[in-house]
């Protein structure tokens, strides 16, 4: 007889925090899907600098699969470091999104006039808000998002733990 895999095992269990991280893992995988969809129908590829998207959902998706397949005290820690890159893409998109709208602002046609008597503080609002220019600006943010969700699905992982707890048997 086959015995079943440990995603199964996982799945059957009634233990509340294999439950929620399972469902934490779901959740991420699904915002890699959709993400991968939303950034190929928008063909973001155009310049080198949207390129940089790519392989942090590259290593979203990697981490997400190590979670899933035999999950390591190693593959857990690099999980984890994966999710800082994936999250430190997000907020360098969005820095990335704001500045690009805040070059387009002087060429908008409702504040073309008026672009450089306004304060930073209404132009930065405008581009943050997308009053100007053409990027999203809160847009990467959902890479972040799944890097903090990767993250926090290996907060207390039972990989780390296992690995702990025979390192304080041996001593």
């Amino acid at each position: 007889m086959i015995e079943p895999s440990g995603l199964r095992t996982r799945l059957a269990s009634t233990d509340p925090a294999v439950l929620l991280r399972g469902g934490i893992v779901a959740l991420a995988a699904l915002g890699v899907v959709g993400l991968l969809v939303e950034l190929a129908f928008l063909r973001h590829w155009s310049t080198v600098g949207a390129l940089v998207v790519w392989p942090a959902l590259a290593a979203a998706a990697a981490a997400v699969v190590a979670l899933v397949r035999r999950p390591t005290a190693g593959r857990v820690r690099l999980v984890r470091w994966l999710a800082l890159a994936v999250v430190v893409v997000g907020i360098a998109g969005i820095v990335l999104h704001v500045n690009e709208n805040l070059i387009a602002g002087p060429l908008d046609r409702s504040y073309a006039a008026t672009w450089d008597s306004l304060s930073a503080v209404e132009q930065l609002f405008l581009a943050v808000t997308g009053g100007v220019g053409p990027a999203p600006a809160l847009a990467p943010g959902s890479m972040s998002e799944l890097g903090l969700a990767i993250a926090l699905a290996t907060f207390r992982h039972p990989a780390l733990e296992a690995r702990a707890s025979i390192g304080l048997r041996s001593a």
